[in-house]
C-alpha cells in the first residue's frame, strides 16, 4: 500500500507540474524583442547632437517605452493636434445642443489681417470673398500646418478651453500658451510645450474614445491621417495609415501620432531640441518610428513564442 500511495503521489505531482507549465508559458521571446527595440532607440538617441525624448505606447496591451519622456519640450506645430481635438469636441457638444460652441461647419470669410508667417495656403485666398468652414481651416492646419488657420481656430475654440480639455485628461505639462509665430511671447517664456509621454497619452485617449464619440473619433482620425510632409511615416511602407502632426522650430523637431499596424496599432511621440543639425534630428525621428514599426509589425503576425502564423480566415 505504501508503494502504491507513493506512485500515485508522484504521478499527481508530475501532472500538476505539467499543467502549471501549460498554463504559464514563457514570455521571454516577446520581452527580448521589446528589449531590442529599447536598445535601438537608445542608440539613436545617443547619436543625436541634441536632446531627444521618446514615448512609444502599445495601444493593444498598454506596454510603454519611455526615454526622457517626461521632459518638457517645445511642442512646435504638434500642439495643433490639441487644437484640432478641441474643435471636434466642441462640435460634438454643439450637435448635442450646447450653445456657444465652435462647429466644424461654421463659416469664416478670409481677412488678410489674419495672415502670419508660413501661411502660404491662406495667403492665396481672396480677401472678403473666399468663405471656408472651420473644417477647411482644420484641413489647412493639418495638411500644410498653415499658421493663420491655426490662429483663427485658436480664437474660435478658445485657448483656455484647449488647456482645460488637456487638464481634464490629466495632462498637466502640455500647454497652449501662445498663437503661432508669436515670437515676442516665446521670448517671454510663453512657449507651447508638451512631453512625449503626455502626447502618447493624449493619442491613447483619442484612440480609446475617451474624448469623442465613435463617429467623431473616426472623422478626427481620418483628418489627422491626411498625407503630409512629416517624419514618422517617412521610412514606413506607403500603405500604412499614420495619423500624426509634426512640428518644427529653429533647433526643434517633433512628431506625434498613431501608426495603424494591422491588429497592433501604437502611439508614438518623438521630440527633439537643441538640434545642431535639424536634418539629422528629422532622420532620427524617422529611424525611431521605423524601429517601432518593425517591432509592432512582427508582433502583429506572430504567436507569443515568435512563430509567424497565417492570417486568420474570416468567419463564415
Amino acid at each position: 500500500m505504501r508503494v502504491g500511495t507513493f506512485v500515485i503521489v508522484v504521478a499527481l505531482a508530475a501532472s500538476a507540474i505539467g499543467q502549471q507549465r501549460a498554463e504559464a508559458p514563457s514570455r521571454t521571446g516577446d520581452d527580448l524583442l521589446w528589449k531590442k527595440l529599447e536598445a535601438r532607440v537608445e542608440e539613436i538617441i545617443s547619436r543625436l547632437d541634441g536632446v531627444m525624448g521618446v514615448a512609444i505606447l502599445d495601444l493593444t496591451d498598454g506596454r510603454i517605452l519611455l526615454r526622457n519622456a517626461d521632459r518638457v519640450f517645445p511642442a512646435a506645430s504638434s500642439i495643433k493636434l490639441a487644437i484640432l481635438l478641441e474643435l471636434y469636441r466642441q462640435d460634438q457638444e454643439a450637435r448635442a445642443g450646447a450653445q456657444g460652441k465652435a462647429k466644424l461647419d461654421d463659416i469664416y470669410t478670409f481677412d488678410p489681417k489674419d495672415l502670419v508667417e508660413d501661411s502660404q495656403t491662406m495667403a492665396g485666398l481672396s480677401a472678403g470673398v473666399t468663405r471656408v468652414t472651420n473644417r477647411d481651416l482644420a484641413q489647412f492646419m493639418v495638411a500644410v500646418s498653415d499658421n493663420a488657420a491655426a490662429n483663427i481656430l485658436i480664437d474660435r475654440v478658445g485657448p483656455g478651453n484647449v488647456n482645460a480639455m488637456l487638464r481634464g485628461l490629466g495632462l498637466t505639462k502640455t500647454m497652449l500658451r501662445r498663437k503661432m509665430m508669436d515670437v515676442a511671447a516665446a521670448r517671454r517664456g510663453e512657449e507651447n510645450v508638451a512631453t512625449p509621454q503626455e502626447m502618447v497619452r493624449l493619442l491613447e485617449a483619442i484612440h480609446k474614445g475617451k474624448v469623442l464619440n465613435k463617429k467623431s473619433t473616426a472623422e478626427f482620425i481620418k483628418q489627422l491621417s491626411t498625407l503630409k510632409q512629416s517624419y514618422i511615416p517617412r521610412y514606413l511602407p506607403d500603405n500604412v495609415q499614420v495619423a500624426n502632426k509634426p512640428g518644427e522650430l529653429e533647433g526643434v523637431r517633433t512628431d506625434s501620432g498613431i501608426v495603424f499596424v494591422p491588429n497592433r496599432p501604437f502611439a508614438i511621440s518623438v521630440m527633439t531640441a537643441y538640434d545642431r543639425d535639424e536634418r539629422a534630428a528629422e532622420r532620427a525621428i524617422s529611424e525611431v518610428a521605423l524601429e517601432a514599426y518593425h517591432n509592432f509589425e512582427m508582433r502583429s503576425k506572430t504567436s507569443e513564442y515568435g512563430r509567424i502564423l497565417p492570417p486568420s480566415e474570416p468567419a463564415k
